[in-house]
């Protein structure tokens, strides 16, 4: 024993204890020793891409890889409730984390807006593995502010030609393909002219910079497009609506992607710093405000908070974000001298500044309640 105060390590949610029975045999077979320490020497938002690639395909084989897609996808159809305890039993378990935004996000979008032809070519291939996805959003002047994106696509018969740049997009020097929102209507601003493309990373005239972290990791980037020729059939809506189609993606991944367990994976680090030392009050504070946040958002992806969507996204995003941090603040307390610890706190400095910054999206909230 090490004298900590016991820390929650999972919730059973309101999932059945039939899935639960079913979910926990699985993970205690396949998840081998060599995929747990992977998992568990996880510093920053992916898993190693051998750790990443083996559990692919373990879930895939079980039909578990897009747990929010439909059946008829692929998918597991897997409900709210479900999501969140898998995932919590990945974290007490120490599975890889994987952080796939093929199934997160884009492919929920061609699912609901996609051509059939787009089905048939995107979604099988997300699925095993041949194409990995990345989002071209942020700029160097369009960060918390997206309206203000300038990458350039003009119209030269049926295909389009990009010009700009992207940044801080998250594993391009991995990804096949980019989703992207780009400015296609000469004199238009703000959320109006734009267009959703995907686009393929090997065509000519792009260019990927890794972004070195502080860390020693390198999981962001910089994308140019130097005369990029991409087809216009290449796109998700209408020409001139892609912010509509980015809004759309916005609310998939609300709704299909819970960060609970994320937050119990770091707590499981930060306790870990425990071993030989007195109880961290300050630790299990914040395994109870793990706790809360757990309710919070199983009552956000079950449609039960009472304001708006994007208000709803905005409470998660920053209690979410702000709380992972004090986690991995409390682990480097707890084992100052500890390499994981000093990698795992400064992983997430950035966390509140991702998908817009905390300020912004109490801005959101303000709005949301009336404040002027």
């Amino acid at each position: 024993m090490d004298g900590s105060f016991p820390i929650p390590e999972i919730e059973s949610g309101r999932a059945d204890a039939a899935f639960r029975e079913e979910v926990d045999a699985f993970l205690d077979a396949e998840l081998t020793e060599e995929l747990r320490a992977a998992g568990r020497e996880t510093t920053g938002l992916k898993s190693p891409r051998w750790a990443c690639d083996a559990w692919r395909k373990r879930l895939l084989a079980r039909g578990w890889f897009a747990p929010s897609w439909p059946i008829e996808h692929g998918g597991a159809d897997w409900s709210a409730a479900q999501r969140l305890y898998f995932e919590n039993a990945c974290a007490q378990r120490d599975a890889p984390i994987i952080m796939n935004s093929g199934v997160r996000t884009i492919g929920p979008l061609i699912i609901a807006e996609g051509s059939e032809d787009q089905k048939a070519r995107y979604l099988p291939a997300i699925l095993n593995g041949e194409h990995e996805w990345c989002q071209g959003f942020s700029e160097p002047q369009a960060g918390s502010d997206l309206s203000a994106l300038s990458l350039r696509a003009t119209r030269d018969g049926d295909d389009f030609i990009l010009n700009g740049s992207k940044v801080w997009t998250s594993f391009a020097q991995y990804a096949s393909h980019m989703f992207l929102l780009a400015r296609c209507e000469e004199g238009s601003a703000g959320r109006d002219g734009l267009v959703f493309l995907l686009v393929e990373m090997n065509r000519p005239g792009i260019r990927v910079r890794p972004i070195d972290f502080i860390s020693g990791e390198t999981e962001t980037n910089e994308v140019f497009f130097d005369n990029v020729r991409t087809p216009a059939a290449d796109r998700i809506g209408d020409i001139g609506e892609g912010w509509r189609a980015a809004k759309a993606l916005m609310a998939i991944a609300r709704s299909n992607n819970t960060t609970t367990g994320l937050l119990r994976r770091a707590l499981r680090a930060a306790k870990r710093g425990m071993i030989g030392l007195a109880p961290s009050q300050d630790l299990y504070n914040l395994a109870m405000k793990v706790d809360t946040f757990e309710a919070l958002e199983a009552r956000v992806a079950s449609g039960e908070m009472p304001v708006g969507s994007a208000a709803s996204s905005s409470v998660l995003k920053v209690i979410a974000t702000e709380l992972h941090q004090a986690i991995t603040q409390a682990g480097l307390g707890l084992a100052p001298n500890s390499d994981f610890a000093q990698a795992k706190y400064l992983s997430t400095r950035a966390a509140t500044i991702y998908s817009g910054t905390s300020e912004v999206h109490r801005n959101i909230l303000a709005h949301a309640i009336g404040c002027p």
